[in-house]
């Protein structure tokens, strides 16, 4: 028999059973199936938009930084902005950009701030290799620099895919703490928001990930006008399969640029050109020499003449270069009143004459009644100035 002070097994099982249930139902609330607010097809199409997008980014950023870039497929999921402590547990950069013309919405770009130090590093002359742990005014305008031009190509890339124009307002950027309460003032006004995750790898300095933040509606609609507005064939018939059958795994691409000089091929070395034979098919193709009309020096007519005429009142501007010079970020940021800056041209060395930015002739600089001028030496032979167009 049980003594009145001790509880049965059944009642020890109930309190054990009770203590459970809230972090159950905690881990419920956190976690959220994307299916059940976006279908696979929409997911597919994010993920399309955001391929063409930072792939055309990957090469922005490389010719910046001088650096191979590499950028993976995304991975969509859905957050909730209650739980956003979980998602950016650490200090995090964020680069909010709002759109001007072609889409009504926001944009935000989430970098962790140990990457931005490397970027900012990199865009200030450096080797990325010991970057300064903290980001203060100028490596955080480098590094507004460089998201600035990763998503102006973005947007070059959305007006492609959708067949309009889209424009972006100037990014701001700013820290973002979620556990410290930093930057969270910055995110969309929306309780879910679609993630778009992408690998991000930077030569042999980075290798993490850059998010980006959309609000539900405004990815909805993204889709919508993907699918049923103006968007590009391709891009719409890459998306619309998913909805008939699922298709067999494929290979995960990966957006790389690299910044080098390009390879030129010598003409001696290009394959023979053979006239007449089979096509591809092997059908039989008459292939024929083209032929040029005769550009001997001819006597212009009345009429010919008249409408030359008509050419020579055309403005054309002419610019004088003294000189050029390459600096980096940090020497033009660190410029001021009474700094010297040294050209490429030696002293007394003829000056650049160039008409609608193409170099037509050299001269040397003269005074004329109180008013710089340029007298001409040497005119640019023909045959250079079209090698110059060309």
């Amino acid at each position: 028999m049980m003594s009145d002070d001790m509880l049965s097994q059944d009642e020890i099982d109930a309190l054990l059973r009770g203590s459970a249930e809230p972090e159950e139902e905690t881990e419920e609330r956190k976690e959220i199936n994307s299916n059940d607010y976006i279908s696979s097809m929409e997911e597919d199409a994010l993920g399309e938009i955001g391929n063409i997008s930072f792939g055309s980014s990957a090469t922005a950023l490389s010719t910046l930084l001088n650096q191979k870039v590499e950028i993976t497929t995304p991975k969509v999921t859905i957050i909730d902005k209650n739980y956003l402590e979980e998602e950016f547990p650490h200090p995090y950069v964020a680069i909010q950009v709002q759109y001007t013309e072609g889409f009504s919405g926001v944009n935000l770009l989430v970098i962790k701030q140990s990457d931005a130090s490397i970027i900012a590093d990199l865009m200030l002359g450096g080797d990325g290799k010991n970057p300064s742990g903290d980001l203060g005014e100028i490596q955080l305008s480098a590094v507004q620099e460089a998201m600035n031009q990763m998503m102006g190509s973005a947007a070059t890339s959305m007006s492609t895919v959708f067949s309009k124009k889209v424009d972006i307002s100037p990014p701001s950027i700013d820290l973002m703490y979620i556990p410290q309460g930093e930057g969270e003032e910055n995110l969309p006004d929306q309780d879910l928001l679609v993630k778009v995750s992408f690998s991000l790898k930077i030569g042999d300095l980075i290798d993490s990930s850059i998010m980006q933040l959309l609000p539900l509606g405004f990815a909805k609609s993204l889709v919508d006008e993907l699918m049923n507005g103006g968007a590009s064939e391709e891009v719409a018939a890459a998306v619309s399969p998913s909805l008939e059958s699922p298709a067999a795994p494929q290979p995960e691409p990966v957006y790389s640029s690299t910044y080098e000089e390009p390879v030129r091929t010598s003409p001696k070395h290009a394959s023979p050109q053979h006239l007449g034979g089979q096509g591809v098919y092997g059908e039989t193709v008459n292939v024929q020499p083209a032929t040029f009309s005769n550009f001997e020096p001819t006597t212009l007519g009345q009429q010919e003449t008249k409408n030359l005429n008509m050419l020579l009142d055309i403005p054309l501007q002419v610019t004088v270069e003294l000189g050029r010079t390459n600096r980096s970020v940090r020497d033009i940021l660190e410029l001021s009143s009474g700094s010297i800056i040294e050209l490429d041209k030696l002293a007394g060395e003829p000056v650049d004459i160039l008409v609608n930015s193409q170099l037509m002739a050299k001269g040397e600089v003269v005074v004329i009644d109180e008013n710089f001028g340029v007298r001409i030496t040497d005119i640019v032979s023909q045959s250079d100035r079209i090698k110059k167009l060309k």
